[in-house]
């Protein structure tokens, strides 16, 4: 009787113990699983946004070089002086080898695959091997270019298939021509393969298991890995984008991301605007997988665990030991999983990442110390003077102040409770303290649960060759491809500049203009006629100081603006010039007589801008050239021979 109560006691008690176990478990894994997947939304916002943010940096990066390219040749007064010339050559085989050569030129250089230029007068379409079509209205492959006219813009981007190359798909940078009255000339650009970005969505997308797009403000897919602009595919037609369209495409100032509940499951959806090509980069990081994923491991967990714990009622104490020993070991292993996970996707991006503990104001783990020891920190130093040795180390003297302010404890703080999770930083750095370049740290906010503390990432990206492209593009943009002067609107962009922050300082205004350029032309030849202008160009240019602005603002026409103490000065200066630049120039086709004619405005008595001192050089200059040429003259005054 006794061992059936004892019995029956026992079975009750191993039922309630197995009870509670399992109830525990259940309780536990629920929580844990809780907890997992908000670990795993947040690596998944993290990797998204980071991901979004290299996709955008690269697009910049591969669009750069053929929007200036582009710009350049918009810009060229060579080009638009034979666009203004065609009317007198339509049937004419030279002046439509000049222009392919002209297009050809430019795709040799920079290797594009496509060069072209479409007339405003004729509607004549010139590839970089002869003419391809005449456009029109009618023709609706045609309606690219009625409609950036329309627009405008100075420029636009499309995909379209380019009829000239076989229908390759293709992305175009369109920019107008337009002439001194503002009156469009045509529209010149470069065309690519699309196939190029595919492959870098591609390499992402398999990278990081997500989906990247580029639409434009219409919702039209331009670039992805399975469509392209040419075939006129609305995003948000189709789930997970459907209804999400004012969501995503109304904010052009800030990146924008959120999570999407869709029919599949839960989506992490971002959108950042790009500017320059007036397109939206658009990233589907689609977690439904991994928590499916998540869930049958739970269920089968679940199962597992009962079933054991039905079978060994014997051991509860060896089991409850060993339950609790795994929920450590889950819990431990999914915080180092969070932090390995995000980790591996920061290191594809940038150089170096680093941990600080800002709260304590100290290194947060041992590689950080490593790195501030290495530079020469001593042990134990605090963040804050640390960072100190670190900008008198390596950070060259007119950045240190700003690297400081930017990273300095109080300053990250601050910055967290405004509610901003991240800082930037571009400098220039060295680490032999003689060549310096260009660096930028890109560092992330965080809170640490464990201990309420505030923690920042810092992330190191090399990006001195960015920098230096751009510095390159500018100049591309304000340089005369044949002469290498400043172009038109460069050197009126400068000297107005020079105007508004000179007061009454005394400056020279000269145009200087070669006599009987035409008939050097028609004498020898345009080849002999470009060596002339470059001849002049390098003397004119020789002639003055660096500082001084020189510039071609026409074909056969100069512009220089320089500071001069005086009115004889500027006299003496137009006397030198024409001394240099009067005299024959001597080639294998012959002599050519050279000889130029200048007029000159003085500011602020003249005109205080750009366009009062040109009308009044141009009237110096009409002035010189009725009596004969080859002399000066200043607004107002005598015409002098040289």
């Amino acid at each position: 009787m006794k061992r059936k109560k004892s019995d029956r006691a026992l079975l009750k008690t191993n039922l309630f113990v197995c009870a509670i176990i399992l109830l525990g478990f259940l309780a536990t894994s629920i929580v844990s699983y809780r907890s997992n997947l908000g670990v795993f939304e947040e690596d998944t916002e993290k990797v998204t946004v980071l991901t979004a943010e290299g996709i955008y940096r690269q697009i910049e990066s591969i669009f750069m070089k053929p929007m200036g390219v582009s710009l350049t040749m918009a810009g060229d007064t060579l080009l638009q002086d034979l666009l203004r010339q065609e009317g007198a050559h339509l049937n004419d085989g030279d002046y439509v080898a000049t222009l392919t050569a002209y297009l050809d030129s430019y795709r040799e250089k920079y290797g594009y695959d496509s060069v072209f230029l479409v007339s405003a007068r004729t509607g004549r379409y010139y590839h970089f091997d002869g003419i391809d079509r005449t456009l029109s209205p009618e023709n609706g492959e045609d309606a690219w270019y009625y409609d950036f006219l329309q627009a405008g813009e100075s420029y636009s981007l499309n995909v379209d298939n380019d009829q000239a190359a076989g229908n390759t798909i293709t992305v175009f940078i369109n920019c107008l021509i337009s002439g001194d009255d503002g009156v469009p000339l045509g529209v010149v650009g470069v065309g690519f393969d699309i196939s190029t970005l595919q492959s870098l969505l591609r390499e992402y997308e398999e990278r990081f298991s997500l989906h990247a797009c580029l639409v434009d403000r219409d919702g039209i897919i331009q670039v992805a890995t399975d469509h392209t602009g040419y075939e006129r595919t609305d995003l948000f037609a189709s789930p997970p984008y459907a209804g999400l369209r004012e969501s995503l495409l109304a904010d052009r100032e800030n990146a924008t991301a959120f999570w999407h509940d869709g029919e599949e499951g839960r989506v992490y959806l971002g959108s950042h605007y790009i500017p320059s090509l007036s397109w939206y980069l658009l990233v589907e990081n689609d977690t439904s997988p991994q928590t499916q994923q998540m869930q049958r491991k739970l269920a089968e967990g679940a199962l597992i665990v009962a079933l054991v714990v039905l079978g060994v009622t014997l051991a509860i104490s060896y089991i409850i030991h060993t339950y609790n020993r795994r929920i450590v070991e889950l819990t431990r292993s999914s915080e180092q999983s969070r932090r390995s996970i995000f980790q591996e996707a920061t290191e594809q991006l940038f150089e170096n990442i680093y941990e600080l503990d800002i709260t304590h104001n100290r290194a947060a783990n041992l590689e950080t110390q490593r790195y501030f020891e290495s530079l020469g920190v001593p042990p134990g130093t605090p963040y804050n003077e640390a960072l100190k040795i670190v900008a008198e180390k390596q950070i060259r003297e007119d950045f240190r102040q700003g690297y400081i302010d930017t990273f300095a404890p109080e300053h990250v703080i601050d910055t967290y409770r405004r509610g901003e999770e991240s800082l930037q930083y571009d400098f220039m750095i060295s680490t032999d303290g003689e060549h310096y370049y260009w660096m930028r740290i890109v560092a992330q906010i965080v809170l640490w649960k464990e201990d309420q503390s505030i923690h920042m990432f810092t992330y190191r990206q090399n990006i001195d060759t960015m920098k230096r492209q751009e510095k390159q593009v500018l100049d591309q943009i304000q340089r005369d491809p044949m002469t290498g002067l400043l172009n038109k609107t460069a050197t009126q962009a400068q000297i107005q500049q020079l105007l508004e922050g000179g007061g009454q300082q005394l400056r020279a205004f000269f145009i200087v203009d070669i006599d009987n350029f035409k008939q050097v032309n028609d004498r020898f030849g345009h080849a002999v006629g470009d060596r002339v202008i470059l001849h002049f160009a390098q003397s004119l240019k020789g002639a003055f100081r660096e500082e001084d602005v020189v510039g071609r603002i026409g074909g056969d026409e100069f512009a220089v603006f320089l500071a001069l103490p005086d009115r004889a000065t500027a006299e003496q200066k137009a006397r030198e010039i024409l001394k240099t630049l009067n005299r024959p120039l001597s080639l294998d086709e012959g002599v050519c007589p050279l000889s130029a004619s200048i007029g000159i405005a003085l500011a602020p008595a003249d005109g205080r801008d750009f366009g009062s001192l040109y009308r009044h050089a141009d009237t110096a200059l009409y002035a010189v050239k009725q009596q004969g040429k080859g002399g000066f003259a200043l607004y107002g005054g005598e015409t002098s021979p040289h």
